[in-house]
């Protein structure tokens, strides 16, 4: 018998805009003079764009869900649909054996050449290093730049929502919160993002410190993985964002899916004055959690590179650090190991089919 549901609590301030107010933010991305010969052009999309905002068009194109979905009759954003095929193409990748081992190699610092910096960052340099050994050892390479947020046009990882604090079941997976196009949060990079996951046996994280926690760009995707750790496939059973609904179905034993669990993962940090193993411990920790398995002891690494050294000088101390070098590469060839291992048969996870005594 499913429990009573709670009210959802709302409580806040409304957020919404005035026509004014909304008119004068959209055109602040046609500041440049070299639009002012498309002005009227401009007011013209600004208008639709108005509409689409006061109508709350957030997924203007849909389709039926159709077969293999709780109600097949729903509305399903087309955006969402297809970033489902994408999750369910990579799954189907994951779980062929009759390929070489794959590997993703995330690239954690949003410092580059390509923008303000005028410099590439260290932790480039060693998903580098990892990515050329694992390569060379016989596994397909991916790799993840997250710097790329910062220096492409177009890139964006939008904040979580926090939908699955509400209920679980309201977080789906893939992330349905965008894009919204009546809030103009468009470009969202996690739904590319969302298949490089699934299709891994292994993923490899090198973060630097940031204020004693992890990068910024990880961040934002750590919290965006939140629906593939317990996430609902299928928004259909919650008729979309429907909150009520969604409190209803958890308290009636929802079973938390984990969808990536299983795959292997290590993790380098550094840093250079302090933080560097609380920033390993915590990504490990979210790793964990969310059941993938670390490679082993050697995976996991935090070390200082030019410790209390001028800034100007870190890419030298790198380049002197043969030590900390070797210790990538290590983590790489660990992570590489036991990939192949579980791909064999061989890899002995102790309590892997224990029961979980609660759930998240």
């Amino acid at each position: 018998m499913p429990q009573p549901f709670p009210t959802p609590r709302k409580e806040m301030p409304s957020v919404e805009l005035s026509e004014a107010e909304f008119l004068e933010r959209y055109r602040q991305q046609f500041v440049d003079p070299a639009f002012d010969a498309v002005r009227s052009e401009i007011e013209r999309v600004a208008s639709i764009a108005w509409d689409g905002y006061s109508s709350s068009r957030k997924a203007p194109r849909t389709r039926k869900a159709g077969p293999g979905f709780a109600d097949p009759d729903y509305d399903l954003s087309e955006d969402w649909l297809a970033a489902k095929a994408a999750i369910d193409a990579a799954q189907q990748v994951y779980e062929s054996r009759e390929r070489p081992p794959h590997l993703l190699f995330i690239n954690a610092s949003s410092r580059s050449e390509h923008t303000c910096p005028g410099e590439s960052s260290k932790s480039w340099r060693m998903v580098k290093m990892a990515a050329d050994l694992a390569e060379a050892g016989g596994a397909e390479v991916e790799i993840l730049d997250l710097s790329r947020l910062a220096s492409e046009y177009g890139r964006h990882i939008h904040p979580c929502k926090a939908c699955f604090s509400t209920a679980a079941p309201l977080c789906h997976w893939p992330c349905s919160c965008y894009p919204n196009h009546s809030l103009g949060q468009v470009q969202d990079w996690m739904n590319e993002i969302y298949p490089m996951w699934v299709k891994a046996d292994g993923i490899f994280i090198v973060s630097p410190v940031n204020w004693y926690q992890v990068s910024s760009p990880l961040k934002l995707m750590m919290d965006r993985l939140v629906c593939a750790d317990g996430g609902n496939p299928d928004p259909t059973l919650t008729h979309g964002k429907d909150a009520e609904a969604a409190k209803t179905i958890e308290l009636d034993h929802w079973h938390y899916p984990r969808h990536l669990a299983g795959r292997l993962f290590a993790v380098v940090s550094h840093g250079d004055v302090e933080g560097a193993e609380n920033v390993r411990r915590s990504i490990s920790d979210w790793l964990r959690f969310m059941k993938l398995e670390p490679a082993g002891p050697k995976a996991e690494v935090d070390r200082y590179v030019g410790y209390w050294k001028p800034y100007a000088i870190s890419h030298d101390e790198l380049d002197a650090d043969v030590g900390m070098q070797g210790e990538v590469r290590n983590a790489a060839a660990t992570l590489l190991q036991a990939v192949q291992l579980k791909r064999a048969g061989k890899w002995v996870g102790a309590g892997e089919d224990l029961t979980e005594p609660r759930q998240k």
